[in-house]
């Protein structure tokens, strides 16, 4: 049998997410119950346990009393994975069994087909001595079993074989014949519960959740996951309280002197700073100035765009004088074009931290939480999954800047969520009308760390992007879009500078 010496005491799943959650994998010689529905991803998981263990040099064996060996590697085959290494047993029923008069028959019993599928297992396992196993599915023996204490005894007996054996096993449940009994789970060492969720619209979202793990500490919660060509991903819950970094909070410049002075000196490094603002106001253009401003200070920069096409913006800041592509090309820029309806907001908290942590990148846009709301199942899911994320990448020493599209164009504006109270700066930008044209202002309402002007600045966007007039102190009630004018005009010069 399988030399337990030789077997580490925590072992690899081949899934990082998923040894993340963890806690670094699972324990060896042990057994593990993965349970969900038909689909959720359980055969997918599996496969790759017994991947990763081949790998290693183990021998792995899959036994399967629901799928037959050519549906396996045709699944396997669609991820590009070869099975070489891993032994199939497909247990199917002995002839006798489907005979045609012994089925019709009273005095057939499930204990001759439950006896003859345990023994014809243990011969296998026996035969071939592996050290990771996969059973599929516990549904089959729960129905042969025909009945919870034989269920119970059967498990109990299959768990002190293995345990004689050495091997590291995972047992599937598609919770198709009882989803309440928890036999197993009291049997198990650990339990991993996998689950679909179908959304009103687009694609339906998966995530698992470790129910129980004897003697390891590993992230409770629910864990994003998704199913991909090449296996299973799964993206763990972000606790910020787990990442901390030491960096200097010095005070980040701008290009434009103006905005400087508006912002009291420039924004905090390690800071968030939310851009709230109707639709056109350049919020995207404002966000792309503090991006331009990091790559010139040497550091790398990634934008995360929910909202508009990603060839366009480029085309668009180009016109501008923002060279975006020569900033992607340059290894300074990661541009993600995000799709709300096929991302889920725990893949999107980690593409936020492979570029901060991989690819280090220093300053964080997300354009829009519009979007990024589309992705949610809740207002409050929200603010929850916001809080984490800006909460890690300012303890990291990332400057995040946040765009949020407010409803209507002048006058009383509301935001679909209100965010405010979770970043540090908050800029404000308005249209109001003055003089029968259709003018830009921009004003700081908020900045926890020091000073900040309390003035409304005229901004015009033009070919070399945004440009800052003197405060507009002649006018009153320039936020509510229809301002009062209360004596000489101080506008910015129309020409574009």
């Amino acid at each position: 049998m399988a030399d337990s010496t030789s077997v580490s005491l925590n072992i690899r799943t081949g899934i990082e997410g998923l040894d993340d959650v963890l806690g670094g994998g699972v324990d060896a010689r042990r057994v593990y119950l993965l349970e969900g529905t038909p689909g959720t991803g359980k055969t997918t998981i599996a496969l790759n346990f017994l991947i990763e263990g081949a790998r290693q040099g183990e021998r792995c064996l899959y036994i399967s009393l629901s799928e037959t060996e050519d549906e396996l590697r045709a699944a396997a085959g669609s991820h590009g994975w070869d099975l070489n290494g891993i032994d199939i047993f497909e247990l199917i029923p002995p002839e006798s069994l489907l005979d045609e008069e012994q089925q019709q028959s009273l005095l057939y019993s499930s204990d001759l087909e439950l006896g003859e599928t345990t023994k014809r297992i243990f011969g296998e396992i026996e035969r071939l001595e592996p050290a990771r196993i996969v059973v599929d599915s516990l549904s089959e023996i729960r129905l042969l079993s025909q009945g919870s204490l034989r269920y119970r005894r059967q498990l109990l007996a299959l768990k002190h074989y293995f345990a004689r054996l050495g091997a590291t096993v995972l047992m599937l449940d598609d919770l198709t014949s009882d989803a309440e009994d928890k036999t197993v789970h009291s049997i198990a060492h650990g339990v991993i519960r996998l689950e679909e969720l179908a959304p009103d619209y687009g694609a339906e979202r998966r995530r698992m959740r470790v129910v129980k793990f004897r003697g390891r500490k590993f992230r409770g919660g629910f864990h994003d996951m998704a199913i991909t060509t090449g296996g299973v991903e799964v993206f763990p819950r972000l606790v910020s309280a787990e990442h901390r970094s030491s960096f200097s909070r010095d005070m980040l410049k701008t290009e434009s002197e103006e905005l400087d002075a508006l912002l009291g000196g420039g924004i905090e490094r390690g800071s968030s700073t939310l851009i709230l603002g109707p639709a056109g106001a350049g919020k995207s253009l404002l966000a792309l100035t503090f991006i331009q401003g990091a790559i010139k200070r040497g550091e790398r920069a990634a934008m995360l765009i929910f909202d508009e096409e990603r060839d366009l913006l480029i085309e668009r800041a180009s016109g501008l004088n923002i060279d975006l592509r020569g900033m992607i090309d340059a290894g300074k820029l990661m541009l993600k074009q995000v799709d709300a309806t096929e991302l889920t907001p725990g893949e999107f908290s980690w593409e936020v931290r492979r570029a901060v942590e991989a690819d280090s990148a220093r300053t964080i846009v997300i354009d829009s939480l519009n979007g990024y709301q589309a992705a949610m199942p809740g207002e409050q899911a929200l603010v929850l999954h916001m809080h984490e994320l800006l909460q890690y990448l300012n303890r990291l020493g990332a400057t995040t800047f946040l765009t949020v599209a407010q409803h209507g164009l002048v006058g009383d504006m509301k935001a679909p969520v209100d965010v405010t109270y979770l970043a540090d700066t908050v800029i404000l930008l308005r249209y109001f009308e003055a003089f029968g044209r259709v003018r830009r202002a921009m004003s700081v309402v908020k900045k926890r760390t020091g000073f900040h002007e309390d003035t409304i600045r005229e901004y015009q966007i033009g070919s070399r992007g945004i440009s800052l007039g003197k405060p507009l102190a002649d006018f009153q009630g320039v936020l509510s879009g229809v301002p009062s004018f209360l004596g000489e005009a101080v506008l910015l010069d129309r020409k574009d500078a």
